[in-house]
């Protein structure tokens, strides 16, 4: 199934970190956070502004960005959890 955001959308899978062991405990899945880290799946073609010109998104596809907590709704397509954010809920990109 392919997916097209639109407007200032963007799919993100999320990018989940390596098992993590503090002091000797693990943590188990359901006291975990969700990661705030992902990858750029899809981008829309960008926010149409009121004069009517389309002012497109800052990020592209392979970006690896970090989102706000409770930012975006999560989807389900084709088994796989995804999460469908605006633009906004960007906080920035990880560059290496």
């Amino acid at each position: 199934m392919n997916f097209r955001p639109l407007h200032d959308h963007v799919l993100v899978r999320r990018i989940e970190p390596g098992e993590e062991r503090q002091g000797g405990i693990i943590i188990p899945d359901t006291a975990k956070e969700k990661p705030q880290e992902g990858e750029v799946l899809a981008v829309g073609p960008g926010k149409i502004l009121e004069d009517g010109s389309r002012r497109p998104v800052a990020v592209s596809v392979g970006n690896r960005v970090i989102f706000g907590k409770y930012a975006g709704t999560e989807v389900t397509l084709d088994g796989e959890e995804y999460l469908v954010l605006r633009e906004s809920d960007i906080l920035g990109v990880l560059e290496s």
